[in-house]
């Protein structure tokens, strides 16, 4: 797309998303071994299920750190509207109604008000996601359309 400038706010987002992906991996693969401490500073009982829960939810949110960056890849280039970022935002949707999922057998077993407000975030998530997908399945049939590809 000409005449279109990146701005200095997708640059930013962009370091903050890889930071979060990055740093994200750093706290899964060590929560196996900081999962007793961070029970004990909390004051939970050290609870192998509950690690569990923590790193298949940090996986998830990994995997949807992960699609956002490859949409950033599109944005920054000048071109958001292709069938990849639609692809991407179903499997946002997917990762984060999952992890709703997990959250919900958290909550069977262990209820707690705020794993309550999570499972609702990541529902309410995965809907937006499945939203902005087809708005971007719209506009990439458009666009299509109107270059002519159609």
């Amino acid at each position: 797309m000409e005449g279109y400038k990146n701005s200095w706010v997708h640059y930013f987002t962009k370091i903050l998303v890889d930071v979060m992906f990055f740093g994200g991996i750093a706290v899964c693969v060590s929560l196996p071994w900081t999962m007793r401490y961070l029970a004990w500073f909390f004051g939970y009982p050290p609870s192998a299920p509950f690690t569990v829960i923590i790193i298949s939810c940090g996986i998830c949110i990994l995997y949807i750190v992960r699609q956002l960056k490859m949409m950033f890849k599109t944005l920054t280039g000048g071109n958001p509207f292709v069938i990849s970022n639609v692809n991407c935002l179903r499997k946002c949707a997917a990762a984060s109604i999952l992890t709703a999922v997990v959250f919900a057998v958290k909550i069977y077993f262990w209820f707690t008000v705020t794993s309550a407000m999570v499972s609702v975030f990541f529902i309410l998530l995965g809907l937006f996601s499945l939203t902005l997908k087809d708005l971007f399945k719209q506009a990439v049939y458009y666009k299509e359309e109107s270059d002519g590809v159609i």
